[in-house]
């Protein structure tokens, strides 16, 4: 397994610098494979997110198909991948932010029985509760 930092993954997945994306596109077609995975971790995960929605301003919709295409590829590896697809759901849903649907979904993986907040609308994604 090999992990990829967080501008590794962007140069694959917006195309965007001819000679990075070159280097990039070589090691994922050559390199990486369903037996050598390229690996993305939680931290990695949350960067991706905030990149596209922060400094490219990237709409929902397109940020959740960057984490499919990631989730779909037999070469790649996402740590806690069914908590990423859940928060992926919430972000496509449009019932709370990534990050915030990422954070209960691995509370309730951990074991947690719900997750407190003060945020209205982050309390209406599952396993959250409202404190006031």
């Amino acid at each position: 397994m090999i992990g990829l930092d967080t501008n590794v993954v962007l140069r694959y997945l917006l195309q965007d610098d001819p000679s990075q994306t070159r280097q990039v596109n070589r090691i994922f077609e050559q390199e990486l494979s369903d037996q050598n995975p390229g690996f993305i971790n939680l931290t990695t995960t949350v960067e991706i997110v905030w990149v596209l929605r922060s400094l490219l301003r990237q709409t929902s919709a397109q940020i959740a198909m960057h984490l499919e295409n990631l989730l779909a590829a037999d070469s790649l590896e996402l740590q806690n991948e069914q908590q990423v697809f859940e928060a992926v759901f919430a972000l496509k849903a449009g019932t709370g932010e990534f990050e915030d649907a990422l954070i209960g979904a691995l509370n309730a993986w951990a074991g947690c029985s719900h997750t407190l907040t003060f945020d209205k609308r982050t309390a209406r994604l599952p396993s959250f509760q409202s404190i006031a």
